[in-house]
C-alpha cells in the first residue's frame, strides 16, 4: 500500500523546466522550391529547428547553392576589406544593425564591387602620391645634409689644414671626412674630377651594419660621411614614421660606384644625385620645396575624399555584413537539404522542441503567403532511429551553471539534470572552503559591479578572462553570499573573530588572559547563539576544535551530497521505465552506502548532540576487525552492537546484489523476447537502458553479449564500493581548503598587518598595509577562489554526477541567425 501510495505521490510532482530536457520531434518539410529561401530565413529568425544534413555524401562544391555561397563569401571578403580600411583610417563604423529585407542581394553585391573598385584605385593613387610625396622630401633632406658636407670638405682640401692618412677611415667626424678629398687633390691638382660621391638616405637602424659593409667591399678605399635626417619619414608600406640617416660616400673609380650602388640596393638605401656645384643646391631645394607643398595639398584632398567614401560605407557597414552573414547561413542550411528535381521542392529533416510546433507551422504559413506560392509548406512528425539532441530553455541565470554541467558532457535525452542541483550546492560547496565573510563581501561587491554594468558590457567585446568572469557573474554572485554565510559560521572577517550575535560562552582564568593558549577557558553561559564562539581564537585547543568540527561537515555533508546522487538514478530509472536498475542498483547502492558512511554520520550527529567523548575512528575501524567485541566507553546509544553487526551484513549483501541479478535477468528476458515465448514482458525502452553504454538502440537488437555486459556490471559495482570508500574521503578536500584559506588569512593579518601595526612609524605601517591588500586580492581573493572553484567542480563532477549522470547526449544546435557571430563570415 504505502509503495503504491509514493508511487502516486511522486508521479503527482509537477515538472520541473530544468529537470529534463524538452521533448523533441523529429519533422519532415516539404518546401517549394519558390518559397525556400524565405521559409528558411524565417525559421532562422525563429531558431527552434536543427537541420540535418541530407547531403553529407556530398563534397562542398557538388551542393545545389555552392555558387549563392561562393558569392556570399566573396561579398564578406569586401566587407572586412572595407571594415580594415575603415579601422585604419581612425573612422568609427555604425553598430546600428537595422535590417531591410527588401535589399536585394545582387544589387549589394554590384554596389560592393564598385565600391571595392573605388576604394583600390583610391589607394593606388594615394600610394603613388605618397611615394612621390617621401622621394621629394628625401631629396630636400639630402640635398640641405649633403651641401655641409661638401662645403666642408672642399673648405678643407684648399686649406690642405688637414695631413692625409693612408686609408682613413670615419663615423660621424666631419673633421676627417674630408682626408681623401685632400689625398686626390695635393698629388695631382689637376685631376680632381678623379674623386667623386654618392649621397643617399637610409633607415637609422641599418647605418652601422651599411658603413661596414662599404669599408669591406671598398677594402677601405672610401670615405662615409652620416647626419640623422633630423625628421620622421612615413613608411608607405606599414604607415609608421620612420627614423633615417642622410649618407655621403666619397670614392674613386667605376668599380667602386658599382659596388656602392649594388650596396645600396641591398641595403634599401635610397640615393640622390646632389650636383657637385653648391652654388645650384639653393635653386634645386626651392624647386623642391615647392613641389612638396603641391603634393602635399594633392595628398591631402584625396585623403579627404576617401575619409569621406569609407564613412559613407561605415554607416552601412554593420548592416551589410549582417544582411551577408544571413544569407550565406541560409544557403549554407539549403545546402543541407535534399533537392528534388522533378517536384521541383526541397526537402528537410530536423528536430523541433514539441511545444515550437504550433510556431514552426505559423511561420512556415506566413513564408509560403509571403513569397506567393501557390503550394504550401508541408510539414508532417517522423520517427528517428538516432537519440533526439537535448535542450534546455536556460536563462542568464541558469545558463552558467548549465555550462558547468555541459562541461563534464552533455545530458542523454530526457536524463536528470545536474544543473538543477549545481545551481545551489556548487556555491555552497564553494562557499564551505572559502568561508570568510570579509572575503567574500570582496567577491560580493566584483559581482554586483559585473552585474550592474550588465547592460554595458554585453554589448562590448571583452577578453577571454573578462568574459568568462561576466558570464559567471550570477555565480561569483551566489558564491560571495555562501561565503559570507560560512564566514559567519566560521566566524571570520580577515581572519579575525568578531562578536557579532552576543558574548562569549568563554571566559579566561583570569584578567590578563595570558594562559589562555596553555591552560584553557572556562565556560560560563550558554553556548555562543550562531557559529563559532570568537573565544575559540587562541585558546589551547583552537585548531582542534576547528579541525574536528570542519572534518565532520564535510562528512556529514558529502555524505549527502552522494545520497541525492543516488536517489536521482532512482528518478531516471523511474522515468525511463527500467525497475531493473530500481532493484538492482539503486537499492543495493543506497544500503551500502548508508549501512557505512550513512551510519558514521548518524554517530556524528548522535556525538554532537550527547557531548559524548567517544572515538569514532576507533568505533568504525573495530566495526570490521572485531564487530562482536563490546563498545566499552565508545558506545553512543543503546542497541549499538547489533544494529553495527547488522549494517555489516547489509553492506556485505548488497555487493552480490549489485554484481550478479542483473546480468542473468537481462540474459534470460533476451532469450525469451528472440524466441518469441513472451515478447510482451519486456520493455523496449527497459532493454536499452540496462546495456548502457552499448545499449540495444545502437545495436539494433543484435546478438547478446552476456560476457560485456556481466563484465560491464561488474566495473560498475566495483567502481561504486571503491568509490564510496574514496569519494567519501575526497570530500575531506572541503575541511583542508577551509583550514588553509584560514590560516594564510591568519599569517597575512599577524605576521604583515599587526606586525606593521605595532611600529610607531607611518610608512611602515603604509607598506604594511599595502603588502596585506595586495597578499589579500591576489592570493587569497584570486587564487584561493580559483582552488576552491576548482575543487569544488571536482566533486560535482566526479563525486555528485558518477552515481546517476550518464553524460553523453549532444547538444541541440538550431539553425538561428542569433547565434552568428564574426567568425562565421
Amino acid at each position: 500500500m504505502f509503495p503504491g501510495k509514493m508511487e502516486q505521490f511522486i508521479d503527482n510532482l509537477p515538472p520541473m523546466d530544468l529537470m529534463r530536457s524538452e521533448k523533441m520531434t523529429f519533422v519532415q518539410l516539404i518546401i517549394p522550391a519558390e518559397s525556400a529561401h524565405r521559409a528558411i530565413s524565417y525559421l532562422g529568425e525563429l531558431g527552434l529547428l536543427q537541420f540535418r544534413d541530407l547531403n553529407a555524401d556530398k563534397s562542398p562544391f557538388q551542393r545545389t547553392f555552392v555558387n549563392q555561397v561562393k558569392r556570399c563569401a566573396e561579398m564578406s571578403r569586401k566587407l572586412r576589406f572595407f571594415k580594415d580600411q575603415v579601422n585604419k583610417a581612425g573612422l568609427m563604423s555604425s553598430s546600428r544593425t537595422l535590417l531591410q529585407p527588401d535589399i536585394d542581394l545582387e544589387d549589394l553585391e554590384v554596389h560592393l564591387a564598385e565600391h571595392e573598385h573605388e576604394l583600390i584605385e583610391m589607394n593606388s593613387n594615394s600610394d603613388k602620391l605618397r611615394q612621390s610625396y617621401n622621394e621629394l622630401l628625401e631629396f630636400k633632406i639630402v640635398l640641405q645634409k649633403a651641401s655641409g658636407f661638401l662645403i666642408s670638405s672642399h673648405g678643407r682640401a684648399v686649406s690642405g689644414e688637414i695631413e692625409l692618412q693612408d686609408n682613413g677611415y670615419s663615423n660621424d667626424d666631419y673633421g676627417d671626412t674630408a682626408s681623401l678629398l685632400e689625398q686626390e687633390m695635393r698629388p695631382q691638382p689637376s685631376n680632381t674630377s678623379g674623386l667623386r660621391f654618392i649621397s643617399g638616405i637610409i633607415c637609422k637602424s641599418k647605418a652601422l651594419r651599411f658603413e661596414r659593409m662599404l669599408f669591406r667591399a671598398t677594402r677601405g678605399n672610401m670615405f662615409f660621411n652620416q647626419a640623422p635626417a633630423g625628421e620622421q619619414i612615413m613608411d608607405p608600406v606599414s604607415t609608421e614614421m620612420i627614423e633615417k640617416t642622410v649618407f655621403v660616400v666619397f670614392f674613386s673609380g667605376e668599380q667602386a660606384r658599382t659596388k656602392i650602388l649594388k650596396i645600396c640596393e641591398a641595403f634599401g638605401a635610397n640615393c640622390y644625385p646632389v650636383p657637385e656645384d653648391i652654388s645650384k643646391h639653393g635653386q634645386i631645394t626651392r624647386e623642391v620645396t615647392s613641389r612638396l607643398t603641391d603634393l602635399e595639398a594633392t595628398l591631402d584632398a584625396g585623403i579627404r575624399h576617401r575619409n569621406k567614401a569609407l564613412t559613407s560605407i561605415a554607416d552601412h557597414l554593420a548592416k551589410w555584413m549582417d544582411l551577408v552573414r544571413r544569407e550565406k547561413a541560409v544557403y549554407d542550411t539549403l545546402n543541407m537539404l535534399n533537392f528534388d528535381v522533378t517536384k521541383k521542392c526541397l526537402v528537410a529533416e530536423g528536430w523541433c522542441p514539441m511545444i515550437a510546433k504550433a510556431q514552426m507551422q505559423e511561420v512556415l504559413h506566413r513564408a509560403t503567403f509571403d513569397s506567393n506560392s501557390q503550394v504550401g509548406i508541408i510539414f508532417h512528425q517522423m520517427d528517428a532511429v538516432e537519440a533526439p539532441p537535448t535542450y534546455f530553455k536556460t536563462n542568464t541565470f541558469t545558463n552558467p551553471y548549465q555550462e558547468i554541467v555541459d562541461a563534464y558532457g552533455v545530458a542523454r535525452y530526457q536524463e536528470a539534470n545536474p544543473a538543477v542541483y549545481t545551481t545551489v550546492i556548487f556555491p555552497f560547496l564553494f562557499a564551505m572552503m572559502f568561508g570568510d565573510w570579509g572575503h567574500g563581501i570582496c567577491l560580493l561587491l566584483g559581482a554586483l559591479v559585473l552585474i550592474a554594468r550588465e547592460n554595458k558590457l554585453s554589448t562590448q567585446k571583452l577578453g577571454s578572462f573578462m568574459e568568462m568572469l561576466f558570464g559567471g557573474r550570477y555565480v561569483i554572485l551566489l558564491m560571495s553570499l555562501f561565503s559570507i554565510y560560512c564566514g559567519l559560521i566560521y566566524n571570520e572577517f580577515f581572519s579575525v573573530p568578531f562578536h557579532i550575535f552576543g558574548p562569549s560562552a568563554f571566559r579566561c582564568r583570569d584578567t590578563s588572559c595570558r594562559d589562555a593558549y596553555t591552560t584553557g577557558l572556562v565556560k560560563y553561559r550558554d553556548p555562543y547563539p550562531f557559529g563559532v564562539d570568537p573565544s575559540w581564537r587562541g585558546s589551547r585547543s583552537e585548531l582542534a576544535f576547528l579541525n574536528s568540527m570542519k572534518m565532520k561537515m564535510s562528512i556529514l555533508f558529502g555524505v549527502a551530497h552522494m545520497n541525492l546522487g543516488i536517489i536521482l538514478s532512482y528518478f531516471n530509472a523511474r522515468f525511463f521505465g527500467s525497475s531493473l536498475d530500481i532493484r538492482y542498483q539503486f537499492v543495493p547502492q543506497m544500503i551500502f552506502l548508508n549501512s557505512l558512511f550513512g551510519y558514521l554520520s548518524l554517530l556524528i550527529i548522535v556525538k554532537w548532540c550527547s557531548g559524548s567523548q567517544a572515538d569514532l575512528y576507533h568505533v568504525m575501524i573495530y566495526m570490521f576487525l572485531s564487530p562482536t567485541d563490546e563498545l566499552g566507553e565508545n558506545q553512543l546509544f543503546w542497541g549499538q552492537r547489533p544494529l553495527q553487526i547488522v549494517l555489516l551484513l547489509l553492506a556485505l549483501i548488497a555487493v552480490p546484489w549489485m554484481l550478479f541479478p542483473k546480468p542473468f535477468i537481462l540474459k534470460k528476458l533476451h532469450t525469451e523476447r528472440f524466441q518469441g515465448r513472451s515478447y510482451g514482458i519486456l520493455n523496449s525502452s527497459e532493454l536499452d537502458l540496462e546495456v548502457e553504454p552499448d545499449s540495444a538502440r545502437e545495436h539494433h537488437h543484435e546478438e547478446f553479449n552476456f560476457s560485456e555486459v556481466f563484465v560491464h556490471q561488474m566495473i560498475h559495482s566495483i567502481e561504486f564500493i571503491l568509490g564510496s570508500v574514496s569519494n567519501t574521503a575526497s570530500y575531506l578536500r572541503l575541511w583542508a581548503l577551509s583550514l588553509a584559506h584560514s590560516e594564510l588569512s591568519t599569517v597575512f593579518y599577524e605576521k604583515v598587518l599587526l606586525l606593521a601595526w605595532g611600529y610607531d612609524n607611518l610608512v611602515i605601517r603604509l607598506v604594511g598595509l599595502t603588502v596585506f591588500a595586495f597578499a589579500t586580492a591576489f592570493i587569497l581573493l584570486m587564487m584561493e577562489s580559483l582552488s576552491a572553484f576548482l575543487h569544488a567542480l571536482r566533486l560535482h563532477w566526479v563525486e555528485f554526477q558518477n552515481k546517476f549522470y550518464h553524460g553523453d547526449g549532444y547538444k541541440f544546435k538550431p539553425f538561428s541567425f542569433a547565434s552568428l557571430t564574426e567568425d562565421d563570415d
